[in-house]
């Protein structure tokens, strides 16, 4: 009896051994658990074209649809700019408040905002390019739908842009998903440049120079007439076309990203916009960092939004222009590697002093020299270097200001957002404001709607915004980021507090969740 007694005590304790060596065998390592593969990376990157090809449809083409397509007044033209884009600045805010206190959902507290604003984005964009069939009200027209469109892509891009902080908890991760990002959003701006420039760039409503040498006036005024209709078409091809990569962009993000949820987030304590605003404002190396690319990035938007105006008026390149365009923003795409090497290599301190003051040189040649096709073709290719820098390095230094703000403020959780739509809410209000001010000092320059040749004082306007000011805003910019407190040395320092402070958290989790268990 002593012996089967014995017997069963023995078969007792093996039988409750087995399941505990399971458990522990499905147990994965720590670093493991937040190494994203290479197609996560991948599709969430593909998530934030959208924004770029837009972006920079909009950014290139949408003054010199205004003034030369639509044939608004360039002070309508102006308040549509600067709505639109103070619209969109207010707007970004608003949403990060709304996304940071967004409940979780079985998609994600990112992905909903994301999924929903796609359709109403894509119909609002398309209806951008749209000439209405009526004059009267047509400047109420665009100013409706380009804040509609405004708002739709707010919607999408502020949560998207806040997603980069729950795909990943590891940092190292999360600058490499930033690089894989950056590089698909600069091969959107060469998509958007690439599919509105080629679609729209071969329909001009001017004479070439053989019509204006050998035609004869009624055959130019009407191939001008048939010309303008057909032009209005290709702007509609156009965006008919982005709105389908728009939709196929959303659905890859959606299907392949896996938002990660914030555990932490359900023991803070939700704040009022007040003081979300306030706690973003009074974050030092926040406020240096934004203030300082507010300059810079507001010197390469203005370039932008005269850019096409400069090359087809000022340097008289009306059918290169569109390609000229496209040779800048490919050259940027195809550079983002090698400042993501630069980066990680030196700093992304040194990393912005270079890149961004690259582009310096080569706006004062561009100006200065007499106007040339081949010339105009290797500065923009120069030019594309720096652009690529000034696309990278403000997404990839906004991170480390979120993981410098949680060391200092560890008991806080969710309010990724606000960060990422307070930064994108002082450049669009910036950029609203300079390419208002840019477009009315056309008009005062006595810029001829439709026209064909411009008066000589809008060739030196076109000139002075996308040389002498831009290069003044790089110069101040750089000086105030030269202020910028988070070099590599506080960087990895905050890392590794951060990787203890996440490995802490993990244990006690599974201390709890064994504790349970055997309760």
């Amino acid at each position: 009896m002593a012996r089967g007694e014995g017997a069963e005590q023995c078969a007792a304790s093996l039988l409750s051994v087995k399941p505990i060596n399971t458990e522990i065998k499905t147990v994965k390592p720590k670093d493991l658990r937040n190494q994203l593969s290479v197609w996560s990376k991948l599709c969430y990157a593909i998530g934030g074209a959208p924004y770029q090809i837009t972006g920079s449809a909009l950014g290139f083409f949408l003054q010199i649809y205004l003034l030369d397509v639509a044939q608004l007044d360039p002070s309508h033209a102006s308040i549509i700019l600067f709505v639109g884009r103070a619209w969109d600045a207010i707007t970004d805010p608003t949403v990060g408040f709304l996304v940071s206190r967004s409940r979780w959902t079985g998609i994600g507290r990112m992905m909903p905002w994301i999924l929903f604003s796609t359709p109403f984005a894509v119909l609002t964009y398309f209806l951008i390019w749209y000439v209405p069939p009526f004059e009267q009200g047509n400047v109420v027209w665009y100013l409706i739908f380009y804040c509609l469109f405004q708002s739709m892509q707010t919607c999408f891009h502020v949560p998207y842009s806040a997603l980069t902080m729950f795909i990943s908890s590891d940092q190292k991760e999360r600058d490499s998903a930033t690089a894989y990002r950056m590089m698909v959003e600069v091969l959107g701006t060469v998509l958007g440049t690439a599919i509105q420039g080629q679609i729209v760039g071969g329909s001009s409503n001017c004479p070439s120079e053989f019509d204006t040498t050998y035609g004869s006036n009624s055959t130019n005024v009407n191939t001008s007439k048939v010309t303008l209709d057909e032009t209005k078409q290709a702007y509609l091809i156009a965006s008919g076309v982005i709105c389908i990569i728009y939709i196929l962009c959303a659905a890859v993000l959606f299907l392949g990203v896996k938002e990660q949820k914030d555990h932490k987030r359900n023991n803070s304590v939700p704040l009022t916009f007040r003081q979300g605003l306030w706690l973003v404002m009074s974050h030092g190396p926040y406020i240096k960092l934004v203030i300082g690319f507010l300059f810079t990035s507001l010197a390469f938007m203005l370039l932008e939004g005269n850019f096409a105006l400069f090359i087809t008026y000022a340097l008289g390149h009306r059918n290169d222009y569109q390609n000229i365009l496209l040779v800048i923003m490919l050259s940027g795409a195809l550079t983002i590697p090698w400042w993501q090497w630069f980066l990680t290599r030196f700093g992304k301190k040194t990393a912005s002093y270079v890149g961004i003051s690259w582009a310096i040189p080569f706006m004062i040649i561009i100006v200065c020299i007499k106007s040339n096709l081949i010339i105009s073709y290797l500065v923009s290719v120069a030019a594309g270097v720096s652009v690529a820098a000034a696309f990278l390095l403000p997404w990839s230094m906004l991170p480390d200001v979120v993981d410098d703000f949680k060391i200092k403020n560890p008991g806080l959780h969710g309010h990724e957002a606000l960060f990422y739509s307070f930064y994108v809410f002082f450049i669009k209000f910036a950029s609203g404001v300079s390419l208002g001010i840019s477009t009315l000092s056309l008009k005062f320059a006595g810029y001829v709607t439709g026209g064909c040749t411009q008066p000589e004082a809008v060739s030196l306007t076109l000139k002075v915004l996308v040389s002498p000011v831009p290069v003044v805003l790089i110069i101040v910019g750089l000086l105030i980021l030269k202020t910028y407190p988070i070099d590599e040395e506080r960087r990895q320092g905050n890392r590794k507090l951060l990787q203890q402070i996440l490995d802490s958290e993990a244990d006690s989790e599974s201390e709890t969740s064994a504790l349970g268990s055997n309760v």
